[in-house]
């Protein structure tokens, strides 16, 4: 694969005027049926954004356009399966290799819409579930709704690691950013490959692992974060650089779903939810996660007594570290997804997990690009929430398993949570541009 992609990469540096394409093209391929299995798509998108990150793409065109060719392949694979329905096993490809068609199908079949969420982010089934959709004739508003949502993650998780490389290759960043860099996104690779790998293997103490590798990571940087000057200068330094005004606004709408009192309300609401509907075990996880993970934030902050970045036209004189913004919105997305794997197999546990990590990434990015926190502030707000997420998890689980919460309570806790989610984006819009404007 090496000398054709290093051929690809060479043609695309000398000719930038299609590297737009080639990112509309590649996403497309990567979730189209059939193709998306023989293609190494996950490796050219990362080459292809980090090629757009070199300058000759903004993020926003990046994201938008890998955005836009994935939902091209979701949609050309769903009307191939309504198209041939049962016969679509005939097809070159398929015929000699059942089992492609065969996983996705079982994987449809077992938990309808959320397979088309979850399984987008699953290498092997990514392309085939849209096609078995159409194949079940799955009706297509649904359908495109749920790859509307599933595709903005997806883009986003995709194309963003190689966007921010090739951004942050360009530019002249501060000396030692590389290997502090390094040190950084390395010990939370560690902590995600082996959190993945022992939960895979159904490890006993795989929660006590993560919490136990979370608290290390959160140690080194409360103790270090004063050697990683670099890191948070140079990342700053990239993020700035790249403000836009659409950018701005969009990445107010999410900071605003972190705020104290937003969270304060929505965390008591799904506490709320669990104790009428007499779920005791689970109120005890999700309400000890996330009432712990909201005292210890506070408390570490006043202790290490860290200033925030001086980004904003009025600094905020309260301190940051860790990011409130992050440890809230990761120890809530993370308790939900931990309950929404609950009577799942292991991988489709991890990749809940992985999931709810997504739009508490997001929240803590918004954080950075506004200015508001150091990236190690956010950093330590993850590995705080990820630390009592984990334990509280074993401790739960010590004597039985956690249950699966039943369907039913799931239709009270879900509207209630995208209503609230979607009040607080919405409210006091104008306001809060005005605060975070440069």
């Amino acid at each position: 694969m090496g000398p054709w992609l290093d051929s690809l990469t060479a043609w695309l540096t000398a000719n930038p005027q299609w590297l737009a394409a080639a990112v509309f093209i590649v996403a497309c391929i990567e979730c189209l049926a059939i193709a998306g299995l023989i293609v190494p798509g996950t490796v050219l998108l990362f080459a292809v954004a980090v090629l757009a990150g070199s300058g000759a793409l903004s993020l926003g065109e990046t994201l938008l356009l890998g955005f836009l060719g994935g939902l091209l392949g979701d949609v050309v694979s769903y009307f191939l399966g309504r198209h041939f329905h049962q016969n679509i096993r005939r097809l070159p490809g398929l015929r000699h290799h059942p089992e492609w068609i065969g996983s996705a199908e079982a994987y449809f079949q077992r938990y309808g819409i959320a397979s088309l969420l979850v399984g987008r982010f699953i290498g092997p089934l990514r392309p085939m579930l849209p096609m078995v959709a159409g194949m079940f004739d799955m009706p297509f508003p649904r359908f495109f709704a749920v790859s509307l949502l599933a595709g903005a993650g997806w883009a986003v998780a995709y194309l963003l690691p190689g966007w921010a490389t090739g951004a942050a290759i360009r530019l002249p960043l501060p000396e030692g950013f590389w290997p502090q860099a390094g040190l950084v996104v390395g010990s939370i690779a560690v902590l995600v490959g082996l959190g993945i790998n022992s939960g895979l293997r159904g490890h006993r103490r795989s929660t006590l692992l993560i919490a136990g590798l979370s608290l290390v990571i959160l140690g080194g940087l409360f103790v270090g974060y004063s050697h990683l000057g670099a890191f948070d200068q140079g990342l700053m330094t990239l993020v700035q650089e790249h403000r836009k005004p659409l950018l701005d606004e969009f990445a107010v709408m999410l900071t605003q779903l972190g705020e104290f009192k937003h969270m304060l309300v929505i965390s008591a609401a799904l506490t709320l939810v669990l104790l009428a509907t007499r779920q005791w075990r689970h109120l005890l996880f999700a309400g000890g996660t996330l009432l712990v993970t909201a005292l210890a934030n506070t408390a570490t902050k006043q202790l290490f007594a860290r200033m925030r970045p001086e980004v904003l036209t009025d600094p905020l004189t309260s301190y940051s570290m860790p990011s409130g913004h992050a440890s809230g919105s990761f120890a809530l997305f993370l308790a939900l997804a931990v309950l929404a794997g609950r009577g799942q197999p292991q991988r489709m546990r991890l990749t809940w997990v992985l999931l709810g990590c997504l739009p508490a990434l997001a929240i803590a990015l918004s954080r950075v690009y506004l200015g508001a926190h150091w990236p190690t502030d956010v950093v330590a707000g993850a590995m705080l929430a990820a630390c009592v997420c984990a334990a509280s998890l074993w401790l739960s689980q010590r004597q039985a398993p956690l249950e699966p919460l039943p369907a039913k309570i799931w239709w009270l806790i879900l509207p209630v949570m995208v209503g609230l989610f979607g009040f607080y984006a919405l409210q006091n819009l104008p306001h809060a541009m005005m605060r975070y404007a440069y």
